[in-house]
């Protein structure tokens, strides 16, 4: 089973991942990760994560799903984004950036598929 990659920094507009280096934001799945682009699927903070932006994560093995909110929580999630993934029954947790890094990484720790999205400023 792979394992998910590890966010060993967070900073306003830095995002430091074992295996991937320093991005702004970042995609991350079981085994791998790479930055998120928010040009690739149009993303802007309202209306926020997309069902295309969640795809690449369940399609490489993610049971579990952590959506960050950005630092200051400016980034919603689509509703039916959550209904896509629950109907595929893969939990998520939305929180705001810091919060989401710990719960990933914990996650994670324990051997968990867990994949996330993280945002890290506004």
């Amino acid at each position: 089973m792979p394992e998910s990659p590890r966010i060993s920094q967070i900073d306003w507009g830095t995002i430091e991942v074992g295996g991937i280096g320093r991005v702004a934001d970042v995609k991350l799945w079981p085994g791998g990760g790479r930055e998120w682009d928010w040009r690739e699927t149009n993303t802007h903070h309202v209306p926020g994560i997309q069902i295309v932006d969640v795809s690449e994560i369940v399609d490489r093995g993610a049971r579990i799903i952590v959506l960050s909110r950005g630092i200051e929580l400016r980034l919603r999630t689509c509703p039916e984004t959550l209904e896509h993934l629950d109907q595929l029954g893969v939990v998520v947790h939305v929180e705001e950036t810091k919060a989401a890094v710990n719960l990933y990484n914990r996650l994670a720790s324990q051997g968990e598929l867990v994949g996330g999205l993280f945002h890290s400023t506004c």
